[in-house]
């Protein structure tokens, strides 16, 4: 039997041991310690790789990748994205930009697109003049024009509308409701005369309304591309679009998927008229189904009618299961038996994993259908690459983790 998440560099082996890449997964957890984040370079440069094959498919074939670095900052990570020459990099803060700087990004290689942006942030921004920077307020055009450093700019709009996993509106940046991100179109004309009072040439368009989109937004997502139409008509010297990220991924086995073709074709036939380079921000496309978290199960019993599962990490190390309803599933790192048997429907018992923190919140999947689990075992929790390790804090001093990079 074939599980619905595994594939050709993730799934069990003929002893009944889990692998990614090839790497045996409680292997290198027991060497050095959980919880444990482990990537692999070679799923994450390949989904790199599907994302600029769908662009060029489409005859997209002006277009840039830009990594969103929120979504994992992994420093051996970053540096062989650096390395690879597939991608420049996406930040929100100089926290980020310098970061991305130490990895071996160039100031070219780097589009900043923050928020709520302080007179210091500015000043460290205006240090590195060779950045992509775009504004998303009148405030900070107003703030950046008096440094003097930057001439060209892009502007953050807010079309308002916007789409993500599961139609949730957590994870909409944009929609009927006012958000703190962009430029609406009702001051966008007065933004427009702004920046050309204080000498500034909006040369780029930038927008991200949603994360974690899937073929079933399509539709929705190609609405927000004709609403952007009406700010970039405007723009008389538009030299790049930057579409943002959001592209999502496969979090269960109800989910469907995002074909990369039928994306890439959306921005075709919305954006194709428009004679600039397409700019593109994946972060979670990238990543998440390219990291795992291995935790150990240290008990197991029930509390009435519920069966527990209680593990060394909790929603402190991934809060997204939580918060947005994006489900990192729980698989045994290491078989009692064949895989068929295993899994079996009438051998699967209704388990709730529950995290080490001492909050009601933290709870990891309610009732889930696994394998018998024992005490002292190892789980590993998939979809772990995005929003993880990047988010988590030491809420409880629990917040120590290991992360490796698997090549």
């Amino acid at each position: 039997m074939r599980l619905w998440w595994e594939r050709s560099d993730l799934g069990y082996s003929s002893e009944g041991r889990l692998q990614l890449g090839g790497k045996d997964l409680a292997t290198l957890a027991e060497a050095g310690t959980t919880p444990a984040f482990l990537y692999s370079l070679p799923r994450a440069t390949a989904n790199l790789q599907a994302v600029h094959a769908a662009l060029d498919s489409a005859g997209i074939t002006r277009h840039r990748i830009f990594y969103a670095m929120k979504a994992n900052r992994f420093m051996p990570l970053l540096t062989a994205f650096a390395q690879s020459g597939l991608c420049g990099i996406d930040v929100c803060s100089p926290e980020e930009m310098l970061h991305a700087l130490a990895c071996g990004f160039s100031e070219s290689d780097i589009s900043y697109t923050g928020t709520s942006i302080s007179e210091a942030d500015l000043d460290i921004i205006s240090r590195h003049p060779g950045i992509l920077i775009n504004c998303d307020s009148q405030s900070t055009i107003r703030r950046l024009a008096r440094r003097g450093v930057f001439t060209k700019i892009g502007l953050r709009i807010n079309p308002a509308i916007g789409t993500g996993y599961g139609d949730s509106q957590l994870l909409s940046y944009s929609g009927d409701k006012s958000t703190k991100f962009g430029i609406y179109i009702e001051q966008f004309d007065e933004t427009l005369a702004l920046a050309a009072s204080l000498g500034l040439d909006i040369v780029r368009i930038h927008f991200h309304t949603g994360c974690g989109y899937l073929e079933r937004q399509l539709p929705v997502w190609e609405r927000v591309l004709e609403a952007c139409c009406s700010f970039m008509d405007r723009i008389p010297r538009l030299e790049a679009i930057n579409i943002g990220g959001g592209l999502g991924v496969r979090h269960k086995e109800s989910d469907g998927t995002l074909d990369l073709s039928q994306w890439a074709d959306v921005i075709r036939r919305r954006l194709g008229k428009y004679n600039c380079e397409i700019q593109v921000e994946p972060g979670d496309r990238i990543i998440k189904d390219a990291g795992v978290l291995v935790l150990r199960v240290n008990t197991v019993e029930h509390k009435k009618d519920t069966l527990f599962a209680g593990v060394d990490g909790g929603f402190n190390h991934a809060c997204e299961p939580v918060y947005y309803g994006m489900p990192c599933e729980p698989v045994p790192a290491v078989l009692a038996g064949p895989k068929d048997e295993v899994f079996a429907q009438d051998a699967l018992v209704p388990t709730t994993i529950a995290g080490n923190i001492n909050e009601a919140l933290d709870v990891w999947c309610k009732g889930f259908p696994l394998p018998v689990i024992r005490e002292g075992e190892l789980l590993v929790l998939l979809n772990a690459g995005g929003y993880a390790a990047a988010m988590s804090s030491n809420h409880c001093m629990r917040g120590r983790h290991y992360e490796r990079l698997l090549l």
